[in-house]
């Protein structure tokens, strides 16, 4: 980079890009951290602010502290320095006046402009997108998790390796000799080869979730996926739903890993409830690059419960920056329900529940509103099945069960040759009862006939609430 002593007079590691840490922060202490915003005409101060306040939240979850901010107005960003020579040396007296580690871009830098900056300011200047890769890097506890993170990572430090003119290996034969490679080109081959290997391991990964997802299908269990601004409750929102003992923080991007459990609806059906990583704004796309084997699960969903944090200042915001997410995956055709979860801190903006027909509120802390949550999914998932008739053996009590499992009884009744039911059913399971099925019945609503009571099938051989 040229000017390296400057640089490490300067504590602050949260920008080693070369480095062998997943990380980029030093968490031996916390840094202090000057932010920078930038309003663009396109833009407002108002924004700016609410994106430096996001900002502060994302610094402060990474281990660091935002000690001052700096914001400028500029028709377009400087090629070379993002902000402009004069204005960096702003950033820079600030920075000392702070005694400032790292500086921080609400914006995604260029390499070139991060190289420019860190010797302009003296000290390391960073990305949103390094700040949002730290905390992943924080967070991902399984292989697959650290898998992702990991790759992210690399791509971001791939075009940022610093120079070196150590050079590092010397040709051996005729027409190879020379001063060898330097280091940079020895890092860069070896950070390539890693992410080749990555890229391999979790194309194996997404192989294996398709077969998965296969299976799930042959069940005849749907998929609903529980989407959302990170923080917004969505690991909470599982755990009420279905005792998983999902591990829950009031802190962005605590949850990165999936987690899958079974979901019993009031109608007796069963169905895979799936909690996914949080979205935020701006989210980094080599990010959602990286995790696309983790949001497939999203694409093959269903229905999407999409959990808005009702106590937040911009709700809208978040709506827009979940739903930008869902587009950038191929999410977007994916049946919505928009769920104003923190009614326990905040009422849920009555502008947007009329905006948005068939949204409603609830807390997945108190457990307000939860039972109506239940049934409209339920509802949601019943409008995309088939009403049929059919007669089962009273002998095949196998059969009766895996009807109840598979869709939502309407009505029961005994008949000559068994029971007849009505039940709602998607097509793969009418295809699997399609033996049963009759054509030429009325609907099974005489109330002369009693209704015979049939078993529980939860207590089926094979049934299960945890998946």
């Amino acid at each position: 980079m040229g000017d390296e002593p400057v640089v490490e007079s300067h504590r602050g590691a949260f920008g080693d890009y070369g480095g062998e840490e997943r990380a980029f922060i030093d968490r031996s202490f916390r840094e202090r951290i000057v932010l920078v915003g930038v309003s663009l005409p396109s833009g407002s101060p108002e924004a700016t602010e609410a994106a430096l306040d996001e900002l502060t939240a994302l610094v402060d979850t990474a281990g660091a502290d935002a000690v001052a901010r700096v914001v400028q107005r500029r028709d377009a960003p400087d090629p070379a320095t993002f902000v402009g020579k004069g204005k960096a040396t702003e950033i820079r007296s600030e920075s000392d006046l702070h005694d400032a580690d790292t500086v921080v871009f609400d914006a995604e830098l260029s390499p070139a402009q991060q190289a420019n900056l860190d010797k302009l300011l003296g000290r390391t200047a960073i990305d949103r997108t390094a700040v949002i890769l730290d905390i992943f890097a924080q967070n991902a506890h399984s292989q697959e998790g650290k898998a992702q993170v990991e790759l992210a990572l690399l791509r971001y430090r791939l075009p940022r390796l610093k120079g070196s003119k150590r050079f590092s290996q010397q040709g051996g034969g005729i027409g190879t000799r020379g001063p060898g490679e330097t280091q940079l080109e020895v890092d860069r081959r070896r950070i390539e080869r890693r992410i080749h290997k990555l890229e391999s391991q979790l194309r194996t990964v997404k192989r294996h979730r398709r077969t998965q997802s296969k299976q799930r299908r042959r069940t005849a269990n749907r998929g609903v996926a529980i989407v959302g601004y990170t923080n917004a409750g969505k690991s909470t929102l599982l755990n009420r739903l279905t005792d998983a003992g999902v591990l829950t923080e009031d802190r962005l991007f605590a949850t990165l890993d999936a987690s899958t459990r079974k979901l019993a609806l009031p109608g007796g059906e069963k169905v895979f409830l799936t909690d996914t990583v949080g979205f935020v704004r701006r989210l980094p796309h080599m990010l959602v690059e990286a995790f696309r084997s983790t949001l497939d699960v999203v694409i093959d969903a269903d229905l999407l419960v999409h959990v808005v944090d009702a106590s937040s200042a911009d709700p809208q915001g978040q709506i827009d920056a979940v739903r930008v997410v869902l587009e950038e995956i191929d999410a977007g055709h994916v049946p919505e329900l928009i769920v104003f979860n923190k009614i326990d801190l905040a009422d849920a903006p009555a502008d947007l529940l009329r905006r948005y027909e068939g949204s409603m509120a609830v807390s997945a802390v108190t457990g307000e509103g939860i039972d109506e949550l239940l049934h409209v999914i339920s509802d949601r998932l019943a409008v995309m099945n088939r009403t049929v008739d059919l007669v089962i053996p009273f002998e095949r009590g196998d059969i009766i069960a895996e009807l109840h499992r598979s869709g939502q009884v309407l009505s029961e009744q005994a008949v000559a040759g068994g029971m007849h039911y009505r039940a709602r059913l998607d097509e793969f399971s009418i295809g699997r009862l399609n033996e049963y099925v009759r054509e030429d019945l009325a609907p099974a609503d005489s109330p002369d006939v009693p209704a015979v009571e049939e078993p529980n099938p939860s207590d089926e051989e094979g049934a299960t609430d945890v998946w």
